[in-house]
């Protein structure tokens, strides 16, 4: 399939360049897959769309601030974007993004602060393995600042505010953004509805910003990312499939994890725990296993993201969908509106 079919023309003021005042104030669009109607609300409405049995998972993975300042020896400043822990056996070395990458060179050491140094080990496909000399956690909750998507050009950003109100897990470098409109007071509203809530988390990596690879959508590749699904997780979803009740994906990084993971088990398809890394990257056609209804926001063009929920709900709606936002003047990327696709 094309990719230039997940493309659309954006007009770069709808880029949400910040939150909403608060939480719940973004607008949701609802879309019903069964009848193709569209409903317009503010995102505290979501409630009454859910009903007693439902089951709804949220991603409880927390951003860490992986962007560190690093000065070369001649005086030039380097931005550090920290990945994730490198597959290479021998050394301790870090998958890095690097700005300059073109100015550095391998075996160049970079001053972080002090007598904290950083050594470029290796350039490779747009990135750089770097080993440091401290432990990596602590060098960046000393020195490293949240990493905001790269469409975010606004300085001053509150860094609770692209954090969920439920994150916990620390390994994300990017939010499951999905998950921002949520407050502590909708979470109690549905819970009192009858609602079960469960977590799984998935350590959101850059590859989310990464646009589709190649003229076809197929030739595209996703980064491997580490998730785990707690067992009460995986309980709560296989007894609602088994009772023919729903079950809400918070988010892209939930539907690629729950359904990275679903087992046929007596006939019955079904969520197995546990953890691993998942580089599952779906595209239409594809038959969704357990995602029933999906909360997303509204994403890139040529992205992984777009093509995902154009496989849950068909990419013409999806892009109809879009083009009655951008009409209306919504906000979009990871600070902006969001979908509940039903």
């Amino acid at each position: 399939m094309r990719s230039s079919l997940f493309n659309f023309e954006l007009p770069e003021e709808l880029i949400a360049q910040k939150p909403a005042k608060t939480r719940s104030g973004s607008s949701l669009l609802v879309f019903d897959r069964k009848s193709g109607k569209r409903r317009f609300e503010k995102f505290s409405a979501i409630i009454k769309y859910f009903q007693k049995g439902d089951v709804l998972v949220l991603n409880d993975t927390k951003v860490i601030p992986a962007r560190l300042t690093a000065m070369r020896k001649t005086g030039a400043k380097v931005e550090i974007f920290v990945l994730r822990r490198s597959k290479k056996q021998g050394h301790e070395l870090w998958e890095c993004l690097i700005k300059p990458l073109k100015k550095v060179k391998p075996g160049e050491t970079l001053i972080i602060k002090n007598s904290l140094q950083c050594e470029i080990a290796e350039k490779t496909e747009g990135r750089a393995l770097v080993k440091f000399n401290g432990e990596v956690k602590e060098i960046l909750a000393s020195y490293g600042k949240i990493p905001f998507p790269p469409y975010i050009r606004e300085v001053r950003q509150n860094p609770r505010r692209y954090q969920t109100v439920y994150a916990r897990n620390c390994g994300a470098v990017a939010a499951p953004t999905a998950g921002l409109h949520f407050t502590k007071e909708i979470l109690g509203a549905l819970s009192r509805k009858g609602v079960e809530i469960k977590f799984i988390t998935l350590h959101t990596g850059f590859g989310t910003f990464t646009p589709l690879r190649g003229k076809t959508i197929e030739e595209h590749l996703m980064d491997e990312e580490f998730f785990t699904i707690p067992e009460q997780t995986a309980l709560a979803v296989n007894r609602a499939i088994a009772e023919n009740r729903r079950v809400f994906a918070c988010g892209t990084t939930v539907t690629r994890t729950l359904e990275s993971n679903a087992v046929k088990k007596n006939g019955v398809m079904t969520v197995r725990h546990g953890s691993g890394l998942t580089g599952m990257y779906i595209t239409p056609p594809y038959k969704f296993k357990i995602v029933k209804s999906l909360i997303t926001n509204f994403h890139t063009p040529l992205s992984s993201l777009i093509v995902l929920v154009s496989a849950f709900a068909g990419r013409k709606n999806i892009m109809e969908c879009y083009a009655e936002a951008i009409k209306r003047r919504w906000r979009f990327f990871s600070f902006g509106d969001a979908m509940l696709i039903l």
